[in-house]
Order: structure tokens, then sequence, then C-alpha cells
């Protein structure tokens, strides 16, 4: 009979078709098998997870952990025990650090940093610029993603056109890579800007410098994009009613799809006046319409996969400018608190727990050219398990944070469920409480992951 490292005993295990009573078994870092309850097995350590549900760890595929460069804010051990302590297993990361992750010497600085420094496994995502003549070497290095940014970043990145656009789309293509698609509309930017009062600005003055309108047409160009050019394509952050009609119309033309985030499905614009500068990020939190649009497209499976956009900035920052809205820093800390604040969707009935798995876990790692390995709890996948108590809430606080920020805009809230034990790769994760926070006893043992060709 064979030995297995550990044994989960009498949990349900949550696939997106469904959840089943199983025992799972894990060995040398993989699921090894999957057993009916109480079947015969050997094992070095069983857990017993009786009324547990057993979710794959969560990939969060849109992080900006800020290392190398701005590191005050947050860096790769900070950020990713934060992911871990929330039920993160595996991070993407965002290129726009200081310098941006754009060459293949960019690359292999970033990887270099991580190594060693990391508690949860993490993905490299860069981004394109002018020049290109690297692209397919960044995807032999195993880049999850190539970002194309169509406003509101330097121009030696910026992709305003639609001929800039296409061009970089094919580009990625012809290189073999993943296409992420921020979508704006940089004249429309421009505009807006123009007619603010130096010095002074408002939280409705950001929210329509970004317009539903702006979003609505980058979408359409990405869709288009990716339909002439042949290539897959992901669009960043969306929440406009305009954009997911634009999306909901135009996405079979092409191989792609788009996400969103927690707090475009809980917030408003009114929340700006609670909350202030420490909420701005984009895109800006929007009507209850664009709210309950976006919502819809999640419990209709058009939103194929929800992040948090995790970027962070320290209070003091945010707060350094608040008379003037557009100056204030735009992100906030977010990869701690996705799946508590998914599992409030779980209980508001606009989601379940196979949808989570879906949203949050296995749908990013297919995209993102881990889905052989990473998102499920199938036999030959990394052993990355979440055990969730269903009868012991959470009430999310900016104490328990381990995010350089220390805050979280999701201060008070609460869920009916918590997490209970995380194992990365086979190994649990020795959480336990210090000071307040969740600390960690043992050593970082992420991975710095590559995307499949």
């Amino acid at each position: 009979m064979t030995t297995f490292d550990v044994l989960l005993r009498g949990g349900q295990v949550v696939d997106t078709d469904g959840i089943r009573h199983l025992d799972l078994a894990l060995r040398n870092g993989k699921i090894t098998a999957r057993l009916t309850p109480n079947e015969p097995a050997e094992a070095a350590h069983i857990v017993r997870v009786g009324g547990r549900f057993l979710l794959p760890g969560l990939v969060d595929a849109h992080v900006h952990l800020r290392e190398p460069g701005m590191t005050w804010k947050e860096d790769f051990a900070s950020g990713t025990q934060a992911a871990i302590a929330g039920g993160v297993t595996t991070v993407l990361v965002m290129p726009t650090d200081e310098p941006w992750t754009v060459s293949a010497a960019d690359f292999k600085a970033k990887r270099a940093l991580a190594e060693g420094r990391i508690f949860c496994d993490v993905g490299l995502q860069v981004a394109v610029g002018r020049d290109r003549s690297e692209l397919a070497e960044l995807a032999n290095l195993g880049a999850t993603s190539f970002e194309i940014f169509t406003s509101d970043v330097p121009p030696d990145f910026l992709h305003a056109s639609t001929a800039d656009l296409q061009a970089a789309v094919e580009a990625v293509r012809a290189a073999g890579g993943m296409v992420a698609i921020s979508p704006g509309d940089q004249s429309v930017l421009d505009a807006e800007l123009a007619r603010l009062t130096a010095g002074r600005s408002t939280a409705a003055d950001f929210v329509r410098s970004r317009p539903g309108h702006a979003e609505a047409q980058g979408i359409a160009r990405a869709i288009l994009a990716a339909a002439t050019a042949g290539a897959p394509v992901h669009i960043r952050q969306s929440n406009s009613r305009q954009g997911m009609a634009a999306y909901r119309r135009l996405r079979d033309l092409a191989d792609v799809s788009i996400e969103t985030s927690p707090q475009c499905l809980m917030f408003t614009a009114s929340d700006y006046e609670r909350l202030g500068p420490a909420a701005k990020a984009s895109p800006p939190w929007r009507d209850a319409a664009d709210r309950e649009a976006v919502r819809a497209a999640v419990a209709d499976g058009v939103i194929d996969i929800i992040v948090t956009d995790h970027a962070p900035h320290l209070m003091a920052e945010k707060l350094a400018q608040a008379e003037d809205f557009a100056a204030v820093p735009g992100g906030f800390p977010g990869v701690q608190t996705l799946l508590a604040t998914l599992l409030m969707l779980v209980d508001d009935g606009l989601i379940g727990l196979s949808d989570l798995v879906r949203l949050a876990a296995s749908r990013p790692a297919e995209r993102f050219g881990l889905g052989s390995h990473k998102g499920r709890l199938q036999v030959g996948f990394d052993a990355d398990v979440l055990v969730l108590d269903p009868d012991r809430p959470t009430v999310i606080r900016g104490s328990d944070q381990l995010s350089k920020a220390g805050y979280t805009p999701f201060e008070g809230l609460s869920t009916s469920f918590s997490l209970e034990r995380v194992f990365l790769r086979g190994q649990e994760v020795p959480m336990h409480k210090m000071s307040g926070k969740t600390g960690f006893a043992g050593m970082a043992q992420g991975l710095v992951v590559m995307a499949e060709r």
C-alpha cells in the first residue's frame, strides 16, 4: 500500500463542477489520489478535516509587489506573506515597478530578487514597450503575460492609437506570449484632466476622467485587435455597464477573457465619501447601476476571472495630497482579502464555492499558462490546498493585514467562513497568531513559476 505524505480525511472537495466528499492524498508536493471517504490508506501525517471544504489555492493574476524600486510600500516577502495568509498560493506580479519589467535583463533581475524570499508561488509579467526585440526571449523565460497599456502610463509604454495597439498584439502573438490589455482611452483622459483646477480635484472628478464609455471603447479595441491578430487576449480591470455591454456583444469574435475585482462588486462612488483617498484605485468606483451590471456579468459567467489589483501605498502617501484627488497615488492592498471577499459573494448568493474556484483558481491558472499544475485539486496538480471552516466567521481587520500598507478598504466586513489551514505544494504553512497579526513560524518556500508555451 502506498504511503502518502499527508492525508486529508473527511473533507468536501470543491471542483469547478461540484462538491464531493473525498479524502485527499498528498505526496512529493502533488495531489496523488482522491479517495472515497475512509478508503484504506497510510500516510505519515493524517489531518482530520471533517465538515471542512477543501479548495485549491487561489491564483491572483493581478498583483503589484512594488519590488524593485518601491520597497517601502511592499516587497516580495511582505506581499507574499499577505497572499498566503489569505489563501492565495500563487500571485502573478505586474511589471510596473522601478524599473518596469520590460527586458530579459529586467526579468532575470526581478526573478533573482524573488528567489528565496517568497512565501507563495510567483509568476512574473512583463510590459510591452517600443522595443519588442526581446519578446520571444521573455516568453522562453516564462513570462506569464505581456502587458499592453492604452492609457494613464508613461509615454514609453503607452499604446494610445489603434495602430500601436494592433502592432503590439501581433508582436506578442508572434513571440508566443499571452497578451493582457488595460482598456482605456487616453484622449478622453487628457480632455478631462485639462478641465481640472490645478491642485484641486475631487473623487467625482476622478470618476469623470475615466468614464464607462472610454472603458467600453478600450474593450472593443482589445477584442478587435485580438480577432485581427488571432491572438489570445485578456482584458484587465473592468467595471462599467458600458464595458460589460461591449464585452457581451463582441467576445465571440476572438479568444478573449476579462477580469474584475471584489471592490468593483461591492463599492460604488458614494463610498469615496466614507473611505476618502485611501480608496483611490483604477478603475474608479462607479454608480450602483454599473456595480449591478458587473455583478450580473459575474453571475452569468461572463466575467472570467476575479483579481485584486493589489497595489499598496502607505496611508501617509495616500493622505499627503488629500485636497487634490488627482494627485493621490492610485491603488490599495487586496491580496490578503481576496478569499474573504469572494466568500462574502458566496454568502450573498451571487456565486457558489465552485464558481469561486473557477473565477480565482482554475481559470486564471489556465489563462496564464499554469493550467497543468495549478488551480485544481486533481491528481498530478500541485498540492496547493485551502481548508475552510464553514461554521466560524471571519471579520476583516486592518490590524491583521501583513502588507506594509497595513490597512484595508474592507475593514469590518465579514464572511461566515474562515480559513483554517493552507498547504503550498504539500507543505502546511505554519501560520500562528503573533501580536494581533498572522505570522509565520517557517521559512519562505515559494517558487518563481513559468508559464507553459
